[in-house]
């Protein structure tokens, strides 16, 4: 018993129980439920019984005389109550063919207040009761008790571990839809506190080695950093640290961080965003993404965010205006009955959806039919076709600007808030005149020129012409090799050396599709007329 104690617990000291019993074992609750439990029991006549568990025991009594049992559960269920009624430390009632005997686990107080929540150990074993059975249950209570004492607690700290998990993962979610006073407010009860202004990094973890590497993550910076698991990527770490003040290119906790896990982990990878406010988790994890995709590349697994300004960071109070004028429909949107999605679950949805495609069902913990159904809706306000990656794009790039301060956006010179814009149109045409509009910006041209800069560099091909065939066929491999007259492996390589050319992730999401559609047509617009 004890061997079985300690290489199966109580599982494996119920299946042998029930084998010496000829029956059936198991852990009942106060109720009389089955909470663990091994073997069968035959009756041979209308009563014949199975119970729960996988035990190898099968009962040997026959039910010649018509007594079978109807019911285990039931039985152990009226056998317990009997035995708290009475107070008592074992019960036995026979059946006729059967006899079942009840031990409540060491601990019961037969008068204390808490009788009725004792688990009991019921055995079902055949009659005549084997000699010795009874000693030998007896015997079986103490470690027994202990092994479900111990499994109990496992149980209950693997629960606190999994509410800890959720609530990370939730205050992440509320940092990644700007809700900032939110998270802080439900941080305050978990440690550390969240830092400002953050670097986010993005691991890469080997296997099945995550609860592993988020210790390794909690030693490498003195458990200052936010570890959550990620919701999408089941390998994935996110990490919200602390930016070290000093000089931008100086060495900082976040690289001491990232440089540390890679080399105490073997085949751990990690990608880490420029310093952010930590209202722009969001982007910084985008940031980390698309450096991730550079670092499974390199020798050192590790790279950092080459500092670029985000689009929305230059688009000007034209591309602000333009932006309101797109998601108007969507944030002034109010559900007809009070269980459909409001306008900012909505938005945070196709926010979600853009970030992760179909995985945004993991990451919004909703079924795919009602993420389909929210896209539909959202599609129909907009007046977009969201299986475009056009429309896909300018999605994108309005909800970039509207969780990006007014104040940090690039203004033309002679520009002012009043004279931007040539004013709002309806329609998606006119939508479509007014984005044209904004990526004929000076700062706007200056920022696709930087996104499309390393594509003069060779890649193994025509690397534009690669790129412009992905972005046509929507980012879908298959139509892409076709148009390229290449098989579909081959397309994908040639998009994996372009993830190392741009130092952006574009296979999987969070991909920079958008950001590269967008400054392609702003290449088109500064050619044309």
């Amino acid at each position: 018993m004890q061997r079985l104690a300690r290489n199966g617990g109580s599982a494996e000291l119920l299946r042998w129980l029930a084998g010496r019993a000829d029956g059936w074992a198991g852990i009942a609750s106060s109720d009389g439920t089955s909470l663990s439990a091994s073997g069968t029991v035959s009756g041979g006549g209308p009563g014949t019984v199975s119970g729960r568990g996988t035990g190898p025991a099968t009962g040997g009594a026959g039910g010649a005389d018509g007594f079978g049992i109807p019911d285990v559960t039931a039985l152990v269920a009226e056998g317990v109550q009997a035995l708290t009624e009475r107070g008592a430390l074992a019960f036995s009632r026979d059946t006729g063919a059967h006899t079942l005997l009840l031990f409540p686990l060491p601990g019961y107080d037969p008068h204390g207040e808490d009788r009725a929540a004792a688990p009991v150990l019921a055995v079902v074993t055949p009659r005549p009761v084997a000699a010795g059975l009874a000693t030998l249950l007896a015997d079986a209570l103490m470690p027994l008790s202990l092994c479900w004492e111990a499994e109990a607690v496992e149980r209950k700290r693997r629960r606190v571990d999994l509410a800890e998990s959720r609530g990370r993962e939730a205050v992440l979610h509320l940092l990644m839809t700007g809700q900032l006073p939110i998270a802080q407010q439900m941080a305050g009860a978990l440690r550390p506190r969240l830092p400002d202004p953050v670097r986010v990094g993005v691991v890469e973890c080997p296997g099945d080695r995550r609860d592993e590497v988020a210790r390794v993550c909690a030693r490498a910076d003195g458990g200052r950093s936010w570890i959550v698991r990620c919701p999408v990527y089941a390998r994935h770490l996110i990490l919200v640290m602390p930016a070290e003040d000093g000089p931008e290119d100086g060495p900082d906790q976040g690289t001491a961080t990232d440089e540390a896990v890679a080399a105490l982990v073997e085949g751990c990878v990690v990608g880490v965003s420029e310093r952010v406010p930590l209202a722009d988790t969001a982007t910084g994890y985008r940031q980390a993404f698309h450096a991730l995709a550079v670092a499974r590349e390199l020798p050192t697994r590790h790279a950092r965010f080459d500092l670029a300004p985000e689009p929305a960071l230059v688009v000007g109070h034209a591309g602000r205006q333009w932006a309101e004028g797109l998601l108007t429909p969507l944030l002034t949107h109010v559900p007809r009955r009070a269980q459909d999605p409001g306008s900012q679950e909505l938005a945070a949805t196709a926010a979600s959806w853009l970030a992760f495609s179909s995985h945004a069902t993991d990451h919004l913990k909703v079924h795919r039919n009602t993420l389909a159904a929210r896209l539909r809706l959202i599609g129909e306000l907009l007046g977009l076709d969201l299986r475009r990656l056009a429309d896909q794009s300018a999605l994108d790039l309005a909800l970039r600007i509207r969780s990006t301060p007014a104040p940090v956006c690039t203004t033309a010179p002679g520009e002012t808030e009043g004279t931007a814009s040539s004013g709002q149109r309806d329609g998606g045409a006119a939508r479509a005149l007014d984005l044209d509009e904004v990526l004929r910006r000076p700062a706007v041209q200056g920022w696709a020129a930087r996104q499309l800069a390393p594509l003069a560099a060779p890649v193994g091909g025509p690397a534009e012409e690669t790129l412009r065939a992905w972005l046509r066929c929507e980012g879908r491999l298959g139509p892409t090799a076709a148009e390229l007259g290449i098989s579909v492996p081959g397309a994908r390589k040639r998009l994996t050396r372009l993830e190392t050319v741009l130092r952006r992730s574009l296979l999987r999401p969070p991909s920079a599709r958008y950001d590269l559609w967008l400054a392609l047509r702003a290449r088109e617009l500064a050619a044309a007329p």
